[in-house]
Order: C-alpha cells, then sequence, then structure tokens
C-alpha cells in the first residue's frame, strides 16, 4: 500500500485547501461592504467592509504560511516545481505591468494630444496645451529626485542581500534586507509629504487624475513590497533561506526591482517631461 501511495515524480500535487474559497467569499464581501458604503445604502457597510478585508489579510497569511511550510517544512518545492514557481511570478509581474501600460496610456493619450479638436472638454480644460494652464505642477529636482535616489539605492541594498545569501552572509542578508525596508518605508513618508504639498486634486482634472493614479499606484506596489520584504527579512531571522533554495526572496527582490524600474519611467515622463516650466514651490 505504502509503494501504491509512493511519490515517482518531481511535483508538488497540493492537498485540498480552503483558502480559495475563503478568500473568494472575503473578496465578495469587501466587494459589497464598500460599493455599499460608497453609495451610503445602509449603516453597517463599513462593518461588512471590515469583515471582507479581515477574511482577505487572514487568506493571505494563512494560504502564503501553507506555502512556506510546505518548501520549509514538507520538502516538496522540487527544482522542477521551483522552475514552474519562477514562470508563475514572471507571469504575474508581466500583468502588473499591463498595469502601469494603462494609467501611462491614459496620462500620453492626453499629454500628447492636449488640442484633440474632438476632445471637446479636455481642450477646454487644458487650454490646448500640457499640463494644463490652471495646473501648478511638483518640480522633479525637488522631492522627486529626493526619492528616485533612494529607490535607486534600495535596489542596491537588495541586491546587496541577496548576493550576501548567494555567498552564506546570514549577516549581510539581514542588514541588507533592514536597509532595504528603511529606504522603501523612507520612500513612501516623502511620497505622502509630497502629496500633501500638492497644488491640484485628483478629482476635477484630467491632470491630477492621472497623475494621482499612476504615482499612487506604483506607492501601493511600494507599500506591498516592503511589506513583501518585511516577511523576507523575519524568515531570514528564523533561519529559512539557503544559497540553494530562497525562492520567497529571490521573487521579492525581483519585484523590488520591477519597483525600481516603473519608477524611473514615472519620474522620466510625468515628474521631468511632464512638468512643464511652472512647479509648484
Amino acid at each position: 500500500m505504502a509503494e501504491a501511495h509512493a511519490k515517482h515524480h518531481d511535483y508538488h500535487l497540493v492537498d485540498p485547501s480552503p483558502w480559495p474559497a475563503v478568500g473568494s467569499i472575503s473578496a465578495f464581501i469587501a466587494a459589497v461592504g464598500g460599493i455599499s458604503w460608497m453609495h451610503h445604502m445602509y449603516a453597517a457597510a463599513p462593518l461588512v467592509f471590515g469583515v471582507g478585508v479581515i477574511g482577505i489579510l487572514y487568506t493571505f497569511v494563512s494560504w502564503w504560511g501553507d506555502v512556506i511550510r510546505e518548501a520549509e517544512h514538507g520538502g516538496f518545492h522540487s527544482r522542477v516545481v521551483q522552475i514552474s514557481h519562477r514562470y508563475g511570478m514572471i507571469l504575474f509581474i508581466a500583468s502588473e505591468v499591463m498595469f502601469f501600460v494603462a494609467w501611462f496610456w491614459a496620462y500620453f493619450n492626453t499629454a500628447l494630444f492636449p488640442n484633440e479638436a474632438q476632445e471637446v472638454a479636455r481642450v477646454a480644460f487644458t487650454g490646448g496645451v500640457w499640463p494644463p494652464k490652471s495646473i501648478m505642477t511638483f518640480n522633479p529636482w525637488h522631492l522627486a529626485l529626493l526619492n528616485t535616489l533612494i529607490l535607486l539605492t534600495s535596489g542596491t541594498t537588495v541586491t546587496w542581500a541577496h548576493h550576501a545569501l548567494l555567498e552564506g552572509d546570514r549577516k549581510g542578508l539581514k542588514w541588507g534586507l533592514i536597509l532595504t525596508i528603511a529606504l522603501g518605508l523612507t520612500f513612501t513618508c516623502v511620497q505622502g509629504f509630497e502629496y500633501s504639498q500638492a497644488a491640484f486634486h485628483y478629482s476635477g482634472n484630467i491632470y491630477g487624475a492621472t497623475f494621482f493614479m499612476a504615482t499612487g499606484f506604483h506607492g501601493a506596489h511600494v507599500i506591498i513590497g516592503s511589506i513583501f520584504l518585511i516577511v523576507c527579512l523575519v524568515r531570514a531571522l528564523r533561519g529559512h533561506f539557503t544559497p540553494k533554495q530562497h525562492l520567497g526572496f529571490e521573487f521579492a527582490a525581483w519585484y523590488w526591482h520591477f519597483v525600481d524600474v516603473v519608477w524611473l519611467f514615472l519620474f522620466a515622463c510625468i515628474y521631468v517631461w511632464g512638468a512643464g516650466a511652472h512647479f509648484a514651490e
């Protein structure tokens, strides 16, 4: 009987899991609560939304915890399984790239054609120029440049941590992660302060909507990436990751480099090219 159930392949056939169902139900509850809250349909809508969000977060922690246990204690992540995970992460990052393509498309569609004759409302708002005459843009060589330097530096520290792991240097791994996390959180604080100084708003104008959607969506990715790296730091402190098996950390590093590259495009296209000659003080 034992031989009949013996594993004769390199693949991981996962056990039945409740988390896809729990996550789906939680997402549905959060959507219903969020929509009801925005439309002021009933007083308990915020509570319903909160319950859904808690369910989603619980699914994240539990499901990823199962994956970590499968890797660290179950020994299920063979070389073949790791290749499959890498393909999955590559496709996930590719899907994230397409999200940003949408924001860039929205931005350039207006920025390159501010006086499009068929878009009467656009011309009326922009005055036929970009950025619109009524908008006081950010100085790209102020906080935006500082954040660019912060994020590029964080890319070097996460690379240092990766190389330290490959060389078996646990101290270098931990300090590289600590510095990367600190830089990521600093980026978020600087961006929050910059937003507080904005001379324009999200609603009521094309420039504000495209600016805050593109940079804000990136800021959300920085926060997610920082959480990803914090989890990796906790795992590193617990003795997880080896030079030959460290997919969790490798994916966090990939994600962080992706965030770096996207910011370079945002800085060049939106802050520098799209700033015009009038800056907010």
